[in-house]
Formats: structure tokens, sequence, C-alpha cells
């Protein structure tokens, strides 16, 4: 299985190839060979770092340590590479790297893809990987020569020398360079050397994924593997006090029915027959404390949160005195429904556990993770622990949790065979780690001429980090739940954002944005609300709070005017207009829409980046086009609700995603920038709901504090 996920060459040449990329100078002192750093087995490839391989015969294997769930990152990670080691990406193959503390993701801690961190955490050391392995094959071909390194150059995988007549090829160098000691400093490239880097480069992922030939999770089949899937109790923290399952071992090709620790697995030897078998077992489930438990009853509790005592997380002026002498004061309640991930590709995971070793394949986004999982449940050392990364049919957070992996793990330890576990869709609608529900009370001020001179912010809901890590919440703050609000760039003197605790029993995790995807549509329509009770236009009134936010007036004027802000829309059409930070990035958003029979139509949605130096732009483009998507579904469609301790909802019958049809037309621009790289997977996402909501409150006169919009 090492390799079914390998890119090669010959597929990128179908499509062709751009470049674009960018570096500067760093120095990290070595003193081993190629060979001491990175045992590979065979003398005759070089391989100078966990992330380059090149072998005699001139083939160059790029390792990507990071998931490639859509977001581009299979083609942005080796275009840094590939930048600095001088190779074209059409001459290169890439693979997924494994689970390994040389891929730990320094901004994070370990080996997982999310917070828009890829290429933030990767822009210099993957550059320097690139520039080391050039310095290496130049300084072999300089010594073959008897000529000064520094007058040789590299172009398209092969070292020329001084005379523009000799060269060598990669491959021919590997061996001599691989015996060679690694420089204790390197010089990356100035920007304007870059070919790669900055350029729209097509995506090396793409052939596959258009034959039909890229491997995801759901894909893996392996010798003797069967199939699982797990029947989970509908109310959370449940367990079965009972089960009956003779009518579903009956059913040919079922094999057995196992209790693993989330609920009962069928296993079979299709998926067919689990799912049917697991319909017929009778399970008597004990429901536990939370089998009474609504979404009301979930509002009214996080109603008295607001009244409780909270922890202050931003505190600037005194709020309470300007809120007390303030011309006019407005008061919101902002309330936010739980939401699903609802990936493509439903959760899944085999594993192939033995007494020498347990290999794992998976769409994950956390390998670390999954290594962890892995040694826990079997009790085997990290280096027998293997985790093979998949293609992932989405993320957006789901696939940093291990619960989908654990269920195969120990299925697999259980039965001495290979095991794939496979969720439904309803599966996942009902089981997911959800984003959170919460409640927002907001109070405004304004002087007399209708300026903002207080905000309070009072926010209560779900904690994520204290599930994940306890110890990041010691002092009653979450920081993943007020990311938007704590960080509010406007200049009002007298600002305080508060934060009440309040976890129900429903499992929350990290969903696209996390924080900011709720906080930015709380603040950003507030503050329509102050400006439209100052009599202040809105653009002008954010132009003026941010008149030190370079960043954010930048994308703001950029969207304000491709948007054609100051003409008037068209007849029945209205505007709204929103700006968020979040992950290193800046992002404004203009949204043009209409109300037809109580339902929104969005027609147009312009969209302003400022993301820093830019990989490759059109990764840049998609991912905003995929965020305001994503957050559209979520503005307009599908809320989780609960009864009876259970989510109400099972496929997208029930948790409607926007659909082809509903898809405004998207405009993207690029702000050029110098600074370092921002994320752009998930700072697309946050403006979509305020700059919809503001639109709606333009042509109704009423905002919009509850989500998804109902008119």
């Amino acid at each position: 299985m090492a390799d079914f996920i390998t890119i090669d060459r010959r597929d990128f040449l179908k499509i062709g190839v751009a470049g674009g990329f960018l570096l500067g100078l760093h120095l990290r002192a070595r003193g081993k060979t190629a060979q001491e750093a990175q045992a590979t087995g065979d003398s005759t490839v070089f391989a100078p770092n966990a992330w380059i391989r090149i072998t005699g015969d001139g083939s160059i294997h790029f390792l990507v340590a990071r998931s490639e769930m859509g977001q581009g990152v299979m083609t942005s990670l080796p275009m840094l590479i590939a930048e600095e080691l001088g190779v074209g990406l059409d001459q290169i193959s890439v693979r997924f790297a494994a689970a390994s503390p040389e891929y730990k993701n320094q901004l994070i801690g370990q080996q997982l893809t999310g917070g828009s961190t890829s290429i933030r955490d990767a822009w210099t050391k993957l550059r320097e990987a690139g520039a080391i392995a050039r310095t290496m094959l130049v300084e072999v071909a300089a010594l073959r020569w008897q000529v000064a390194a520094d007058d040789c150059r590299v172009e398209r995988a092969q070292v020329l020398h001084p005379d523009g007549k000799l060269r060598f090829g990669f491959g021919e160098l590997a061996e001599q360079a691989a015996s060679i000691s690694i420089p204790s400093g390197v010089f990356l490239k100035d920007a304007g050397q870059w070919t790669l880097i900055g350029t729209p480069a097509p995506r090396l992922d793409t052939p596959k994924k258009v034959a039909g030939t890229a491997r995801y999770g759901i894909d893996v089949l392996l010798t003797n593997m069967s199939v699982a899937c797990v029947e989970r109790c509908p109310v959370f923290g449940g367990r079965p006090r009972s089960v009956e399952a003779d009518v579903a071992l009956a059913l040919p090709g079922v094999l057995a029915v196992v209790p693993i620790s989330a609920g009962i697995a069928v296993v079979a030897e299709d998926t067919w027959t689990a799912l049917r078998a697991r319909e017929l077992l009778q399970i008597d489930w004990q429901f536990g404390p939370n089998a009474a438990v609504s979404s009301a009853s979930i509002l009214a509790r996080f109603e008295r949160e607001l009244d409780a005592t909270p922890v202050a997380v931003r505190s600037t002026g005194d709020i309470k005195t300007a809120l007390s002498d303030a011309a006019h004061v407005i008061e919101a309640v902002y309330e936010t429904p739980f939401q699903a991930h609802a990936c493509m590709e439903p959760m899944n995971c085999t594993a192939d556990v033995r007494a020498d070793g347990c290999d794992i394949y998976v769409p994950t986004q956390a390998q670390t993770g999954c290594q962890r999982t892995g040694m826990e449940i079997t009790g085997l050392d990290e280096s027998k622990v293997r985790v093979h990364t998949t293609f992932l049919g989405g993320g957006f957070g789901r696939r940093g949790e291990q619960d989908f992996v654990r269920d195969a793990v120990e299925l697999s330890k259980q039965l001495r065979r290979p095991v794939q576990v496979i969720w439904t869709r309803e599966d996942d609608i009902r089981h997911d780690f959800y984003r959170p529900a919460g409640l927002n009370r907001l109070r405004g001020g304004l002087d007399a001429e209708g300026l903002p001179i207080a905000w309070h912010q009072h926010i209560v809901g779900h904690s994520i980090l204290s599930r994940v890590a306890p110890d990041a919440v010691a002092d009653g703050k979450d920081r993943t739940s007020v990311e938007g609000a704590a960080n509010l760039p406007y200049a009002i003197a007298n600002l305080q954002v508060d934060y009440r605790l309040d976890n129900t029993h429903v499992p929350v995790g990290f969903w696209r944005a996390v924080g900011s995807s709720q906080n930015a549509w709380i603040t950003e329509c507030f503050l329509d609300e102050l400006a439209a009770a100052g009599y202040q236009e809105p653009l002008a009134l954010r132009r003026r709070l941010l008149s030190r936010q370079p960043r954010y007036l930048r994308v703001l004027d950029l969207a304000a005017d491709k948007a054609g802000w100051e003409t008037p829309a068209s007849a029945g059409r209205h505007r709204g207009i929103a700006v968020a930070e979040s992950f290193g990035s800046c992002v404004a958003q203009v949204a043009e829409i209409s109300i037809d029979a109580g339902r929104v139509l969005v027609h147009r949605v312009v969209c302003a980046v400022d993301c820093g130096q830019v990989v490759n732009p059109d990764t840049v483009v998609a991912q905003m086009e995929s965020g305001i998507i994503y957050g559209l579904s979520a503005t307009l469609k599908g809320a989780i609700t609960i009864d009876n301790g259970r989510v109400q909802q099972s496929n997208f019958d029930t948790f409607p995603l926007l659909r082809m049809s509903e898809t405004p037309a998207i405009d993207v621009h690029l702000v050029a920038s110098d600074e370092a790289p921002g994320g752009v997977g998930e700072p697309g996402l946050p403006p979509i709901a305020p700059a919809v909501c503001n639109a709606v409150f333009a042509a109704t006169g009423r905002p919009v504090r509850t989500l998804p919009i109902r008119i």
C-alpha cells in the first residue's frame, strides 16, 4: 500500500505546468551526511532531509507531510521545495509521508493539518530543505569539474557547468551527494529569482482525481479484510444494557457482533451485509441522564449563564461608565446553533493489528493522533504503529478526531485480521463533534454624533479546548471560542469581552474557522446595528474605526470597489459588507442578495483577501470560494438540533447543503503583500455570514440574530 497515493510525473504532464514561489536566508547547523541523517536502505538514494528523495535513475520524490483534503497542499508544499531545488513540478513524484516526529507542525506541536497552518509552518523549512539539497548537488558537480560551486547553476534538475555546455543530471550526482556533509547554512532565493512561487500552478492531484484513480480511505482494500459498521447509542453518553444479535449473526456473510468502546459493531465480509445485519440488532440502551436534553433546554441553560459571573478576556477603558454616559445604548442577543461538518466522504478507517505491528490506513488530519491511538490500544511501540494517510474527502476539522480510528484499531485487535470501519451519512451527522452552539449578549453605546464609544460582548458556550487540552482553559478562557471577538480591530475606546464556559452533553470540536466562524458574524452584524442606530453608513463607519488598521482598509476598499458599493444595486437587490481577520489573513466580502417569498437568494459575492506572500494564487482563490460556499450552507441552510438527548438530523434531506443552482457568482481579488504567508483554508468563511445578514438587514430593516436565516 506504500505507493497507492503516489502522484506520478506522467500524470502531471497531461495537464501542463506553470510555476511560482519565493524565499530569503536561513541558517541551521548540521554535520551529518545525507545517508547518516536519513536511513533509506539504499546507498544510491540521496535523502538530505525528511522531504526529498533522489535516486540514481534521476527520479525525484517529495514527501508531503500534511493531509490533502482539497485545499491544495499536495501542490503548494512541493512548490516550496521545487523552487529552491531547481526542478519543475512536472519532474517530480509526490506521496504522503508517514507519521514521524520529523514532520511535526511547529505551529501546532504535532503532525497535524489544521488551523490554516500548512504553508505558514512550511514557509521557511521546506524552502530550506530544497536549498540544502541543491547546494549539495552543486557541490558534488563542482568537485568533479574542479570549478567553484558559486559559478555553477541549476536548471530543471540539472547542474550546469560555468561554460553552459557541460551538465550533470541530479541522478548522476545522487550517490556521491549522499556521502558528503550536510551544509551548516544555505542561501535562499530572493523573491526576484522565483520562478514558481507566486505563479498559478495546476494541482498535482487533479489527474488522478479526474481519472477516478485517487485513493481515499474508503477505497482501501487489504487481503483478508472484513468490514464493520458500528451502532452507537442515539443519546450521547448512553451505553448498551443488552444486545440480541442472533438474527444478525444468522445473515450469510456476517462474521461477528462485537462490543467496542463506541457501541456494538457488526463485522461482515462486505459493507452491505454489515449494514443489513446492523439493522437486525436488538439493543436495549441505557440512555443515562441526557435523555431529556433538548435544544430548548440548552438555550434556557445558556440564557441563565448570561447572568452568571464571566471571565474577562479583554478589557479596555471603563465600559460601565461609558455605557452609562452614552447618548444611545443598543442591546442584542445573538444565537448560534450546533453545526455538523458533513464531509462528502463519511468517516472511515482500516486497521491491521498484528503481534509485531499495527498499520492504520486512514483519511486523517492528525497523523500523530492516529499513531498515539494505535499505541494506546495495542501497547505497541511508536516504531511499530504505522500510519498510511490517504486522500481526504473533506476534513474541516472533523478528521482530526480519533473516534473512527479507535473503532478500527479496537476491532482489528480483537479479531486479529484487517478491519475497515465504514460510517454511513446518518452515522456522520448524528455522531459528529459539532461546531459549538452559543449565546452572545452585546451592548453598544453611541455618542451624540452616533459614533460607537462602548462595546460590551458576553459570550456563553462550550469549550472545545476543555475536551482536547484541559490545561489550556484552566483560567476559564477558551481562546478558540473568543477568536473574532477578543481581537476586535475597531477603535472603540471602551471595550470589554467576557466569556462564560458552559459545556453540555453534546460533543463539540474544531469546525472550519473555529471561533471566528461565529464571532465574525456576531461582531460584524452588531456593528451594522450600531451604524443604523447612529445613522452611519456601514462602510464609512468601518473605515473610520479602522483608520489605524491598513490591512483591513486595503481589503475593505478593494472589495467595495470591485462590488460597486458606491453605486446603487439594481432593483430588488441589496448589499452587505463585512471584514474579518483570522489565521494571519484579512478578508473582506460584499454580498448582493434579494429576497423572494421569504427566501434569501445570494447572487454575487465579492471577496478581497490579504494573506501575505502567496505561493499558488489559484489555491488561494479556490479556498476563498470554498470557504464562502461552506459558510453559506451554515448561513442559509442547516443546523443541528437536539431532542430527547439526540440529534434530530440524519442526512442531507434534514441537514441540507448549498446546491450548485444556489451558488452565487464569486469574484476573488488578492492584495499584493510582502507580509509572511497567512492561512487561506479557513479565513474565507468568517465574513460571508455577516455580509449576507447585513444585506438582509439593509433589505428588511430587521437584524438577523439567529442562524440559519429565517425570514
